[in-house]
Order: C-alpha cells, then structure tokens, then sequence
C-alpha cells in the first residue's frame, strides 16, 4: 500500500473520525499529534445525523467530550480546533469539500495554498482508512498509536449495560459523561432500540439479514414532497419516506405504488398517481441500515390529486433539519429532489 510522503512539524495536523465516542486510543492520537504539530484540527464527522446506535451523540457532545478528556490529560486547550462535517454517503465529492472548508475554518487560509501548512494524521489499516489517500496535497503523518480497540465495541458494551468494561475503554472524563447520560430520556430510547436489535438478531439467527424495500418519493405540483414519521422502532418518530415491504405477488414498482397510495388515501391505480419517467433509484451501501442488509429501489411518484392531507412537507424546510430523518433517508432526498427540481 503506498502512503503519502511525511512531512514533519507542519503548522496543522487534520485527524478525522466519528469519536461515537472518543476512547483512549483516540487520546493517545491527539497527544502523539501535538508533539508533531503546533496546532490540532479534529474533525467530527456525522454532524447533524439523528441519534442512531451507530451515532448516540450529536458533534457537540462529541465536541464536549474530547475537550473534557483533553482537560484531563493536562493538553492546552488553544491547542485543538474542532471542525463538525456532515456525512455526505452518495456525494464523495461534497464530502471532501466539506472536510477542506472545516480545517481553512481554522487555518485561516486554503491548505492546497499554503505547501506544508497542513499534515493529516491517521493510520492506513483497512478499507475504511481510505479517505487518508483523498487530500494528496496534505502530507501525511502515520501516527504510532495502534490499538485494536474500537469505539463499536464502546458502544456495544454501553447500550448492554456493561459498563465495567466502558471503564477500561475510555478516558475518566469520558466515561462519567457516559454514565451521566444513562439518566437521560435520549439514552432510553437507545437503549430500547439496542434491546431490538438484540432480540431481532437472534431470530434472524444469521446476521445481516437481506431485506429489499420498495419507496416512494411522492411530490405535488407545488414541489412538496410527502413523508412520514415512523412508529417503530428503531429510529421511532424519525422522518422518512413512504414504503413497503414487497410481496411476493408484486413487483417493486407496484409496492411502492401501494404504499404511496394507502398514505394518500387513494387506489394503487387513482390516474392522479403517475411515475417519475426516469428509472428507480437503488441505494444498497452495505453499512446503510442498522436492521440488516437494507436494499432500498426508491420510486418516483406525481400526486396531482387533492393537496391536502398530513406529511406534505417544503423540501427546502425537510432538508434543513437533517436530524429529524431516519437512517440516510437525507441523503436520498437531497440527491433525488434535485432532478425533481429540475422538472
């Protein structure tokens, strides 16, 4: 595997991760980093996401957090900056840009500018390091700090009530931090969806299980798009769109149709229900789903019927609150909308 050349003392070192949450590994990182460096960025990626089991804490808790363990470990706090960047799944590009405007946030400069200003930290060890070979023009610093340790397991152990073993994971801070928010509302429904996973995987009795799911994307004439909130678990109250599970005597088209239709109110075949001429969208990134091997084919649908009803809703308004949206549902709408818009 070839690595970008190593370039010491630059002005910055760039460390990104999810920190869902900071553990001590991620501590030594920081501290290896700051004898190399004058200044550390940490990026916070899945900023705005909704609380899931795979993102319990928004990037200011996060935020919260590795200052707190910093505080501890005796580091100036001048010293780091944080930088909070969305996910971007379907839009690499989007992403990579985000991350860039996060650290010139700080740098004051564009880094791609500055020759050496700028270094990223990290360690190439599988597939999911990929994005250290994305800023070519950031010399690459690979940090010492190798441990199996992994904020998964943190979060496993956390949400089964296993804290003893949370204790030997992450710094003192962060672990009277965790132990404070098992009181709060937000960590009961965590918890709750933990318990079904659990109990979902074990009848499933082979994990991940394959599911394929039909959607539909449901606009009306004035651009509005029609959602709903989910009454189950997990992701309980969260946004999403319109869908059904596939029967075994229809095709994908026609269950996204039905399901667009029973929330409308109407027949699967109401004339006021037309699909979109283009092809049906298919989102099947392996990691998209907590409830298994989720396949999405999303269906464009018109609504020229009556405009009233509940779940219509501005995308431009739905866009902007992307907590409020179940799995990567916004993601799927921000890409989807744009040839809508486009109609």
């Amino acid at each position: 595997m070839t690595t970008p050349p190593v370039q010491p003392h630059p002005r910055f070192g760039v460390y990104i991760g999810r920190f869902q949450p900071p553990h001590t590994a991620h501590l030594r990182v920081m501290e290896e980093a700051l004898g190399k460096v004058g200044t550390l960025i940490v990026v916070i990626g899945s900023a705005h996401a909704p609380r899931t089991l795979k993102n319990p804490w928004t990037a200011g808790e996060r935020g919260e957090l590795i200052g707190a363990m910093l505080r501890e470990a005796g580091v100036d706090p001048a010293r780091v900056r944080l930088a909070a960047v969305p996910d971007h799944p379907y839009d690499e590009d989007r992403w990579l840009a985000a991350v860039r405007a996060g650290v010139e946030a700080h740098t004051g400069a564009s880094p791609s500018r500055k020759g050496g200003d700028v270094a990223l930290i990290g360690h190439l060890k599988d597939d999911s390091s990929y994005y250290l070979r994305s800023f070519p023009d950031w010399p690459f610093l690979p940090t010492a700090v190798v441990s199996p340790l992994s904020a998964t397991d943190v979060r496993r152990a956390y949400f089964a009530g296993e804290l003893d073993p949370v204790a030997g994971m992450v710094p003192p801070a962060v672990h009277a931090w965790l132990d404070a928010f098992r009181e709060t509302p937000e960590f009961a429904e965590l918890r709750a969806d933990a318990a079904w996973l659990r109990e979902t995987q074990e009848k499933a009795g082979t994990w991940p299980p394959l599911r394929v799911e039909a959607l539909a994307l449901v606009t009306d004439p004035a651009g509005r798009v029609l959602l709903t909130r989910r009454g189950e678990r997990p992701g309980r109250g969260l946004l999403t769109l319109l869908g059904a599970g596939v029967l075994p005597s229809e095709t994908l088209a026609a269950a996204a149709r039905r399901a667009a239709a029973e929330a409308l109110g109407v027949t699967p075949d109401d004339p006021a229900l037309t699909p979109f001429p283009t092809p049906a969208a298919v989102y099947d990134a392996p990691g998209r789903s907590t409830r298994g091997r989720v396949i999405a084919h999303v269906f464009g649908l018109a609504w020229a019927g009556p405009a009233g009803g509940e779940g219509w809703t501005d995308p431009q308004e739905a866009l902007a609150q992307p907590e409020a949206f179940f799995e990567d549902t916004h993601a799927l709408l921000e890409q989807l909308l744009r040839p809508v818009a486009a109609r």
